[in-house]
């Protein structure tokens, strides 16, 4: 191919790859990789589906949770195509432009996933901190603002990756680490220089992913400098179980993404299955967990859900 730029017509399809020496294997870990999708993909429906119809979920903290859910959703959707072809069907080859629109939407919901986190992180703070000012400062149109604010600021963001990537010329073997397409994984694979990929890229998660993470951890700093005031050690503990579900979510978040990054910049040497089972849990773990969270830990959700499955209140 030589070192000239090409466009994405001239490029050859990319190769995704699973878990290297499976084998006829691959079918059990679709299964187990199906099975998580179902629980998130229903799970997460489940959750919209209660707020939407519980009038007393119609609050600012279940409006940012049903906003979690179709981020969740889009997450495995984003990553389904893909992961369904190569353990199911091993059709291995996805062309430029797909794996660019996949990485997009992987990198995307992620961003996105961050800012939900942070805003009900506030969501949290201004409930127990401010709690007679709830009402006034998280109206309909503010939670808006903030929702739309959150997805912008993610689009913005992840939109230039694609473009960066495609100005690169591609001379190796372009085959990929994973069942689908994400950005350390294409950055590996031109031969041209990456040095503005690489800044681009560390510089985005900084500015948000530690940005986010700072600004929760800040609120719940707040937070429960707020909770040591209150006497009873009763009403700590019942003021802090509100924060719970909240809290497992942004550890089921950042814990693996943590794990990925420390595996991509100090495991190189480390077994290939390591890096991809890291990469599966950041991506399938929590879009799976955090409804079964919400439903455990929300008494509403969790009657209504029991209605739904049993027929009967909890």
């Amino acid at each position: 191919m030589g070192g000239n730029p090409q466009n994405s017509s001239e490029l050859p399809p990319f190769t995704l790859t699973g878990f290297s020496g499976l084998g006829t294997s691959q079918h059990y870990v679709f299964l187990l990789l199906g099975t998580l999708y179902t629980v998130s993909i229903v799970g997460n429906a489940l959750i919209l589906f209660i707020i939407k119809e519980e009038q007393s979920l119609h609050q600012p903290m279940y409006y940012f949770l049903s906003l979690l859910s179709v981020n969740d959703l889009g997450v495995s959707f984003s990553t389904l195509p893909t992961v369904l072809a190569t353990f199911c069907f091993h059709l291995q080859k996805i062309s430029f432009d797909s794996c660019m629109a996949q990485m997009f939407f992987i990198h995307l919901f992620s961003f996105i996933e961050s800012g939900i986190l942070l805003v009900m992180s506030f969501d949290r703070y201004v409930a127990i901190c401010n709690p007679l000012r709830y009402a006034t400062v998280l109206t309909g149109a503010c939670v808006v603002c903030m929702g739309m604010a959150v997805i912008i600021r993610s689009f913005c963001v992840v939109f230039p990756l694609p473009f960066l990537l495609k100005r690169l010329p591609f001379c190796k073997a372009n085959v990929l680490s994973h069942a689908y397409c994400l950005h350390p994984d294409l950055i590996r694979l031109p031969c041209g220089d990456i040095t503005i990929n690489n800044i681009y890229g560390q510089f985005i998660v900084i500015c948000n992913f530690g940005l986010d993470s700072a600004l929760i951890l800040l609120s719940y700093v707040l937070i429960l400098r707020s909770v040591l005031v209150i006497a009873s050690w009763e009403e700590r503990l019942k003021t802090l179980n509100t924060c719970v579900s909240h809290l497992c979510a942004v550890l089921m978040f950042y814990v693996p993404m943590v794990g990925v990054s420390m595996v991509a910049r100090y495991g190189r040497h480390a077994p290939q299955y390591v890096h991809t089972l890291m990469s599966l849990i950041y991506l399938f773990v929590p879009p799976m967990l955090n409804p079964i969270i919400y439903s455990i830990k929300t008494k509403e959700i969790r009657r209504r859900l029991c209605k739904i499955l049993l027929g009967t209140k909890f």
